[in-house]
């Protein structure tokens, strides 16, 4: 743990940052590079790399200042929470210098593309193809529930490259420009009413070979390292100490000021996740917060939401130490363990919400009360229990990996991939 008058020094310095730098007259795309540039948008990012290689706790204390200046955060998204870092681990100086500007800036939006219609829980039996024809890899195949790619630049992906092997061990990583002929997108509609997943179609899509991320079959570490970021982003984005608003893909030629005016309403007054905030309002609005059943539950689910908070931050600080030895974080398997907490936790928050509307949670859409969020809660849970990797794979990986249990049989980990039954 820093020495206290460090942790000091670091809030000062970026105190008199933001103090003298937040401008609500900027546009958005001015605001984020400036806070790119400084290395105060991205404190556990390495000096040099848009970061400042802070430590966990000095990364918090970064955004409580800018939280008190009232500063928004820098992007949020699949572009910051899975490619930078999986950049920052296994890429090249040329592909970082390349892509990590476009991500921390906001200017390009990113999407993964690695599940696939046969291969949902068992990603490692993905069909994608890629071939290499001179000094471009040639992809073909399908995706599904790419969140964000009808808008995305760029796609993190994995396909298999050699199916000569046993299927974990012919997997490469590429970064796919999306916006070539190749690379077809459909929307899909979600419980929600929205339609933010997408299936994709390769069709003899290109990436340059010098855009392989790892080495040629290191695509499943390579993997594993976005997975491990994604879990714990999805179990608790408060630990990557997201601002006053969760934007990922606002116009950025639009001043803060407008931006601000149109989501006031949805500003978190405090530091605990929106959700909670939200039920702590609204068990107030409806005069439930002197019910001692209602408190109670109320309570709970607060306790959970700062477990969850804290949880994230130890995982945090594990990768940040390791990035500060010069070492390549590992996966954690305790990133499991926090998105397991976060589904049953989001669940559990969303009946919580229906609970104290009463009769009222009965109504939808323009009839409901606090915009229809709790419902919208309940169905955005089920995209937390499967997105990311299911709540029984997590449970298999913690079984196996945290308690040292014993394997579920695999028949398949030493076959060929090409021989495995279709």
């Amino acid at each position: 743990m820093p020495a206290p008058n460090r942790l000091a020094d670091v809030a000062r310095e970026a105190r008199s940052w933001f103090e003298e730098h937040w401008d609500q007259s900027l546009t958005l795309g001015q605001w984020w590079r400036a806070l790119a540039e400084s290395g105060w948008g991205f404190p556990l990012w390495p000096e040099g790399r848009f970061g400042r290689s802070l430590s966990i706790e000095e990364a918090e204390r970064v955004h409580v200042e800018r939280r008190r200046i009232g500063a928004l955060g820098p992007p949020t998204g699949i572009a910051t929470m899975l490619a930078g870092p999986t950049l920052l681990t296994h890429g090249t100086d040329r592909q970082i210098d390349r892509y990590l500007p476009g991500i921390v800036s906001g200017e390009h939006i990113w999407c993964q593309l690695f599940s696939e219609p046969s291969s949902g829980s068992d990603l490692a039996s993905l069909r994608t193809r890629a071939e290499l024809d001179g000094d471009q890899w040639v992809i073909n195949g399908q995706k599904v529930w790419t969140s964000g790619a009808h808008k995305a630049s760029y796609g993190i992906l994995i396909a298999r490259t050699d199916p000569d092997v046993p299927k974990h061990r012919g997997i490469s990583y590429f970064l796919i420009d999306m916006h070539q002929p190749g690379v077809e997108v459909r929307p899909l509609r979600e419980m929600t009413g929205r339609a933010v997943f997408n299936e994709v179609f390769l069709t003899d899509a290109v990436v340059p070979a010098s855009d392989m991320l790892g080495g040629l079959k290191d695509g499943w570490s390579v993997a594993n390292t976005t997975l491990a970021n994604e879990r714990s982003g999805l179990g608790d984005t408060a630990s990557r100490g997201g601002g006053r608003l969760e934007i990922t893909d606002n116009d950025l030629s639009m001043p803060i000021a407008d931006i601000l005016s149109a989501e006031e309403q949805r500003l978190d007054a405090d530091r605990m996740p929106r959700g909670h905030h939200l039920l702590n309002r609204m068990a107030r609005e409806l005069g439930r917060s002197i019910d001692p059943v209602v408190r109670g539950r109320v309570a709970a689910e607060n306790v959970t939401g700062e477990v969850s908070r804290l949880s994230g931050l130890r995982i945090q600080s594990m990768a940040s130490d390791a990035r500060r030895r010069g070492e390549k974080a590992p996966p954690s398997p305790l990133v499991s363990v926090q998105k397991m907490a976060a589904s049953k936790g989001l669940h559990s928050l969303g009946r919580t919400l229906l609970a104290v509307e009463g009769a009222h949670g009965m109504l939808a859409a323009s009839d409901a009360l606090f915009d229809d969020r709790a419902m919208e809660t309940i169905a955005t849970a089920y995209m937390i229990s499967i997105g990311g990797g299911t709540d029984q794979i997590q449970r298999n990986i913690v079984g196996e990996r945290v308690l040292g249990l014993p394997g579920e049989p695999r028949t398949d980990r030493d076959v060929p991939f090409k021989d495995l039954p279709r």
